[in-house]
């Protein structure tokens, strides 16, 4: 039965390539697993969006008879026996995503949110200490690794470098040599530019069909 993953029918420019159903559609293309894309709206939030995502948020995926929402519990579900967990590190993978999830990606977001949601210079300026010196940490333990695990590229680096993508684009991995070199690598991947690309074709059909009317 092919994976059904449901994402928004449209969003703004800006968070265009970063909607969180990216995360989904790379690891889906890193394991050749075939999918089909179902929307919600994006400003009315349905009774039956909320009985599958009580938050209304996406991504969610239908994988036979289950649902599963939050990108974090659908990687770790997707991943799991594949080359992407292997059986030996298995621990240490679902360590380190869940170090993505709760000790980078919040002070991430709380930038985030200042600098583009808020509009407010200084807050993220107030902001930027702390989450270099996640970064800088970050970096250390990566030591010269090309991937979290070592030689072996995991369903753990694929959450990883996708939430370092922002400061990346940004600049704050400008200094941070091994961090930037990381997050290339990984977004260099075949499956990482195909799944970014059909999340922006997405995105245009969704513009082609609002201009139709």
């Amino acid at each position: 039965m092919t994976l059904v993953l449901t994402t928004y029918d449209w969003v703004p420019e800006f968070p265009r390539g970063f909607v969180r159903d990216i995360r989904v559609r790379w690891l889906l293309e890193e394991l050749g697993r075939p999918y089909q894309v179902e929307t919600v709206p994006l400003r009315q939030k349905s009774a039956d969006h909320i009985a599958q995502q009580p938050f209304a948020q996406v991504p969610f995926i239908r994988d036979g008879d289950l649902t599963l929402f939050e990108s974090g519990a659908i990687l770790l579900h997707l991943a799991e026996d594949t080359v992407l967990m292997p059986g030996d590190r298995r621990p240490q993978v679902q360590q380190w995503l869940i170090a993505a999830l709760n000790s980078i990606e919040p002070f991430i977001m709380a930038w985030i949110v200042n600098k583009f949601f808020d509009k407010d210079e200084a807050g993220a300026a107030r902001r930027e200490p702390l989450l270099r010196q996640r970064l800088e940490q970050l970096q250390a333990s990566l030591g010269d690794r090309d991937w979290l695990m070592g030689d072996s590229f995991t369903v753990a680096d694929l959450l990883m470098a996708d939430i370092l993508r922002i400061p990346a684009r940004n600049g704050l991995l400008d200094d941070l040599h091994a961090l930037a070199a990381y997050v290339e690598r990984a977004t260099d991947r075949p499956a990482f530019r195909k799944a970014l690309a059909s999340q922006m074709a997405h995105w245009k059909a969704a513009d082609d069909r609002m201009a139709a009317g």
